[in-house]
């Protein structure tokens, strides 16, 4: 295997190489070469007629020159190319792409990346400061090595919908282990009868799906370094905490086929709702808001779960209900995407402050968190994009932007360069410089 890794590494390196690239191309048409010179020599020697074989002399000689001019330029390129070398970081890679571990990330000192988590989770997640805080303080101390060895660090973040749980979760996976492909996602309400909780590890001897493996034990084998999600676990049947009771103190599960799947080098994380919809009266925003849904919510949880199961867990993270300020921030989070995809069709858009403040207060609902400012944003500035581009109305601009339209605005109304959304809130205007560039001259100017 340790030979087997060197070569690929060097194989690897060989194909980074443009140099040693282009000399294999050169030494390889060298070799047709011959070949063609070999198969015109004898078709010579076969030749009787001395008029029948001139073409195939003018052939050799063509043969001939082109060899020589290859000849020349693999002696220029073998006094330039340097032989490749292999260092640890190529060997891991290797590693890694065969194993999906990321050896090559562990031969790197973690220390930055770790003393700076929070400043990278932030860069995805609005607010939440004792959330992602606590979260990375865990996952400080684990690496560190001062957790109990086996037992992977876990997490159960408890908040209302909308207010930015599973995207952390998606930003933990990115971060800790460089994609969020690491992320293995498993929603509980597919687990709430007791025969579906075979499902996790695989099912038994005899039954349907016995040589597939289980959806949780056969990912984790396959790719230890992963954060587990539980969504809304609450849900689950009873059966799945008995054997995450396994997974939090021991670290690791034996699935179907009688295999130990080791969880030591994962993150487990749960999320729930419990306790976050039963909202007293005079409960705000402020600090003794969300203190007094602290104390609601570890009542909750306390009926809810097993005594033995809560004590396992690292960190019971609590999220707040987002704020004005903190939509306003997540505005701008969300604009990426259609900035991007009008980036990849060449054109710039811009949001102007009016109409990101418009978008906050229309999408705005403490209940539900962002999701209802993503569907605002779908709706006023994505689907008016997608008509004007498949209209053709700004092919050929270079920049659109988006403002508040003036009031009394009917929807759909169009000007030159510039309609409203379909709720006569939001006013789109671009360039016509192409299109003005392009018309033809009238005759005579």
């Amino acid at each position: 295997k340790a030979i087997d890794l060197i070569d690929e590494a060097g194989s690897r390196q060989n194909l980074d190489s443009a140099c040693l690239t282009e000399l294999k191309k050169l030494n390889d048409r060298k070799e047709e070469l011959i070949d063609l010179r070999e198969e015109n020599e004898e078709a010579i020697s076969n030749q009787t007629d001395a008029g029948d074989s001139l073409p195939l002399y003018e052939i050799q000689a063509e043969l001939r020159s082109e060899m020589m001019r290859v000849e020349a330029e693999i002696g220029e390129l073998e006094k330039t190319c340097k032989p490749v070398e292999i260092t640890e970081e190529d060997i891991a890679a290797v590693v890694e792409m065969w194993t999906g571990i990321p050896v090559q990330k562990l031969t790197q000192s973690e220390s930055g990346r770790l003393m700076n988590l929070e400043e990278k989770l932030h860069r995805r997640v609005v607010g939440q400061n004792e959330a992602i805080n606590a979260l990375s303080r865990a996952v400080r101390r684990t690496r560190a090595g001062f957790a109990p060895k086996k037992r992977p660090p876990s997490f159960l973040f408890v908040g209302p919908t909308g207010v930015g749980k599973t995207e952390l979760v998606k930003t933990l996976a990115e971060v800790m282990f460089d994609t969020e492909d690491s992320l293995v996602r498993l929603d509980m309400s597919e687990f709430m009868e007791a025969h579906t909780v075979s499902k996790l590890i695989g099912s038994p001897p005899g039954y349907v799906g016995y040589d597939d493996g289980g959806q949780l034990t056969e990912k984790i084998r396959r790719k230890p370094y992963s954060v587990v999600l539980f969504d809304e676990i609450e849900k689950a049947h009873a059966d799945v905490y008995n054997m995450l009771l396994q997974i939090l103190d021991d670290g690791r599960l034996t699935d179907s086929h009688g295999r130990v799947v080791n969880f030591e080098n994962t993150i487990i994380i749960m999320t729930s709702n419990a306790g976050t919809t039963l909202k007293s009266h005079g409960i705000g925003f402020g600090s003794s808001g969300h203190q007094a849904m602290e104390e609601r919510v570890d009542t909750v949880l306390k009926d809810l779960f097993r005594p033995e199961f809560l004590n396992r867990i690292d960190e019971i993270v609590i999220f707040h209900e987002l704020s004005r300020e903190e939509i306003r921030q997540i505005v701008d989070l969300m604009l990426k995407e259609p900035k991007e995809a009008m980036a990849r069709r060449g054109m710039t858009l811009k949001v102007t402050d009016e109409a990101r403040e418009a978008l906050a207060e229309e999408g705005y609902d403490p209940k539900f968190g962002a999701r209802p400012l993503r569907r605002t944003i779908q709706r006023r500035i994505e689907d008016t994009l997608a008509d004007l581009w498949l209209t053709g109305e700004i092919a050929g601009s270079r920049e659109v932007t988006v403002d508040l339209a003036p009031p009394g605005s009917a929807g759909r109304e169009a000007g030159e360069g510039e309609m409203t959304d379909g709720s006569g809130c939001y006013l789109f205007r671009w360039d016509l410089g192409a299109r003005v560039a392009c018309e033809p001259k009238a005759e005579g100017d």
